[in-house]
């Protein structure tokens, strides 16, 4: 979970074992994606959706975006 302003970049290095806390679960493919218009907006989201500890949150978030 993050944010970017290139997410194919960012995937790419994920999936490249350059993050060390990554790298050890590769390989990444993205599941859900938001995009903002700013970086503060991002930044206010990606805090709210860190501090949700629900699983079934995330997967009902996931499912009603397919």
């Amino acid at each position: 979970m993050g944010f970017t302003s290139n997410l194919a970049q960012r995937l790419s290095y994920h999936n490249a074992g350059k993050s060390r806390y990554t790298s050890r679960k590769i390989p990444w493919k993205c599941v859900y994606i938001e995009e903002f218009k700013t970086r503060a907006e991002a930044m206010k989201r990606e805090k709210f959706l860190k501090k949700q500890k629900n699983r079934q949150f995330y997967q009902r978030l996931i499912q009603e975006t397919k």
